[in-house]
């Protein structure tokens, strides 16, 4: 289902997506896109495997256009305004699906948007995608953590976001808190023929953290 949703900064373009009958569960995600000066949307191919990977296990789906980027109306804002755009778009799915678990991904960009808000949306387990966690104008350090099941995938061979700089952060996150964290070997930023694998990495990890099916 494709829909507008009336954002902070005028128009959302969102898209939301049910799980199968027979696999769902009481959960729904909010994916977020890359940067959306950079090219973003949701309509990138992680965004979209993400979203494959969740609605597969199980999980309802929804992927937005932050401002800016598509028919979404508003003005780039550097995490800020597009921070007020998950929000909004976290009070719709929680209208919609009320008593469902909130589950929030992101990838790069996306990332940062969702591990920035995951306390204060009080969601139940975090995706994040090449967080980037050093350089690029993103400062992770004052960020408040979930202690919440929680994934970061990367690639060692990424070109954008430097991996060590994100395997030294995870590290220094307090171990109560700390994520999961899945390195995958000779992959880029973007995961160029290694898109099936993030597949089953994601898959993995979450079927440890799916409710019981919901209920015919």
């Amino acid at each position: 289902m494709s829909f507008a949703l009336a954002g902070p900064a005028g128009k959302l373009e969102c898209e939301a997506k049910a799980a199968a009958a027979d696999v769902a569960r009481d959960v729904v995600a909010v994916i977020c896109h890359p940067l959306s000066t950079d090219g973003g949307s949701m309509h990138n191919k992680v965004v979209t495997m993400v979203e494959r990977s969740l609605r597969e296990s199980g999980v309802d789906t929804v992927v937005f256009n932050f401002r800016s980027v598509g028919r979404s109306e508003g003005a780039f804002d550097h995490g800020h305004g597009e921070s007020d755009d998950l929000a909004a778009v976290v009070a719709w799915a929680r209208k919609v699906r009320p008593g469902a678990e909130l589950w929030l991904a992101g990838f790069s960009f996306g990332s940062y948007v969702t591990i920035r808000n995951a306390v204060r949306l009080d969601a139940r387990a975090l995706i994040s995608i090449a967080p980037p966690a050093a350089g690029r104008g993103w400062d992770f350090a004052p960020l408040e953590l979930p202690a919440i099941p929680w994934l970061v995938v990367m690639g060692d061979a990424d070109e954008i976001v430097d991996p060590q700089a994100v395997y030294d952060w995870v590290e220094s996150i307090p171990e109560d808190r700390r994520p999961q964290l899945v390195t995958m070997e000779d992959t880029s930023h973007f995961f160029h023929r290694r898109l099936m694998d993030l597949r089953g990495a994601i898959k993995h990890a979450v079927k440890d953290w799916l409710p019981e099916p919901r209920q015919a």
